[in-house]
């Protein structure tokens, strides 16, 4: 079922507990959404029945029937309605029943921030919409091809003004897959950044380490497509770790032995597990679950070595180190870039493919600095139509907006909105505008 376009989209709250409906009736009707509630799987399920409902907001503890079964039973029957998860513990085993049966867009831990819920409930159905106008461009194209096969070969003119029409179709459907396209690299960035706000040494590290592995992709000669594929992988490649508990995140690994070095070398495993019901990120997967393997074979999980590694991991293993060495992730110290550095040269033809530790040599040996082509800005400088360059991050590494987002009137009051109650400034870089 669809929501009209100039209707409110409707949300629907999930939850055996009254206090939480009602904190969600009170976070989202002034947001401007018409919002319906349940206090069971069951009740939520005759409320689908008879209302068009855009999103779905589940706690995932339920007496009868878990937020799992319940989402579960919302994709089977109502498959355009976006599922979210709604949880107050860290139970991988509850979450991947919610993503492989429910298919769950994200899911979200409580307490939760309003700032955080309001933008995930926004991008989410954003989503939602370029997906009913892909799908309408698509059955637009379908018929406009069938017209263009029974027109007569003979009437020329009509067939090039038919062809005009199609390249119009294509370009609109070309510039929504674009869209969609952002849409989910958006995504896997939100993805990256819920592990990244437990906090320390992790916030932004995901960020870097995909940075570096796509310029040391595009330096080893890797086609678009495998370049998407490991920039996705780095952004992605913690996220086995998300049930770790905050004393094993803060351990180094060369400290680890025992059931946590036990527990710590399944988490590629995890995140191959949590990736691939996905169609789109599983030659992501792969690359996460190799990307602890070492070049001499002595590496986890499977104890492969050499060309047998997928390229991608071999480039990911050493984006991850340069960073971990950095941080203190590795070693019991932070080591200095440098030092980083000639760590790596040394570990060439053993912990590293020695053809990528050579690019990245190059990377960073042959590089000259060019001044940035953005430029950086105050909130109060913004103005609507100005285009995001980077994505725009909280204090604490969590996304708020995606780079080239275009700013509106209404976007820009949030941001500083959210400077004036964080009492912090945020990092904006836009690009400049264009000469007419």
């Amino acid at each position: 079922m669809n929501t009209p376009a100039n209707a409110a989209p409707t949300l629907l709250c999930v939850d055996d507990e009254p206090n939480i409906l009602a904190a969600l009736r009170r976070l989202f009707r002034p947001a401007g959404y018409r919002v319906l509630s349940a206090d069971s799987g069951a009740a939520g399920l005759l409320v689908l029945a008879s209302e068009n409902v855009d999103l779905v907001i589940s706690d995932m503890r339920m007496p009868a029937m878990d937020g799992a079964q319940f989402l579960e039973q919302v994709r089977a029957h109502w498959p355009d309605t976006i599922r979210l998860l709604l949880t107050g513990y860290s139970d991988v085993s509850a979450i991947l029943a919610a993503i492989n049966c429910g298919e769950i867009y994200r899911y979200i831990t409580k307490p939760w921030d309003d700032n955080d819920i309001l933008l995930v409930v926004h991008h989410a159905l954003e989503r939602r919409t370029l997906g009913l106008e892909r799908d309408s461009l698509e059955a637009l194209t379908r018929q406009q091809n069938a017209a263009l096969m029974a027109l007569n070969d003979s009437l020329e003119a009509k067939v090039a003004a038919r062809t005009g029409e199609l390249k119009a179709a294509h370009d609109t459907l070309v510039t929504g897959n674009n869209k969609l396209k952002n849409s989910f690299i958006t995504t896997i960035k939100i993805l990256s950044s819920m592990i990244e706000t437990r906090g320390g040494h992790l916030v932004g590290h995901s960020r870097r380490v995909a940075d570096l592995a796509r310029r040391l992709a595009i330096k080893l000669g890797m086609e678009a497509k495998q370049v998407q594929e490991v920039f996705i992988a780095a952004l992605l490649h913690d996220i086995g770790k998300i049930g770790f508990s905050d004393e094993l995140l803060a351990t180094p690994a060369s400290r680890l032995t025992g059931e946590r070095l036990g527990a710590f070398r399944k988490h590629p495993l995890r995140a191959e597990q949590l990736l691939m019901p996905l169609e789109d990120l599983r030659g992501s997967a792969a690359i996460v679950r190799a990307h602890q393997e070492r070049f001499d074979g002595a590496g986890f999980p499977d104890g492969v070595s050499g060309l047998a590694i997928p390229l991608g991991a071999r480039i990911l293993a050493l984006a991850s180190d340069f960073h971990n060495f950095q941080n203190g992730t590795l070693l019991a110290r932070r080591v200095p870039p440098e030092d980083a550095r000639q760590i790596i040269y040394a570990s060439a033809g053993k912990r590293y493919d020695p053809s990528v530790v050579a690019a990245f040599r190059a990377l960073f040996e042959g590089d000259v600095a060019v001044p940035p082509a953005d430029l950086a800005v105050l909130s109060r400088q913004l103005l609507p139509g100005m285009v995001l360059s980077r994505d725009l991050l909280a204090r604490d590494g969590v996304m708020l907006l995606s780079a080239e987002h275009v700013l509106t009137a209404g976007l820009i009051r949030q941001v500083q909105d959210f400077e004036t109650k964080c009492e912090s400034r945020l990092a904006i870089r836009v690009w400049p505008p264009k000469e007419c």
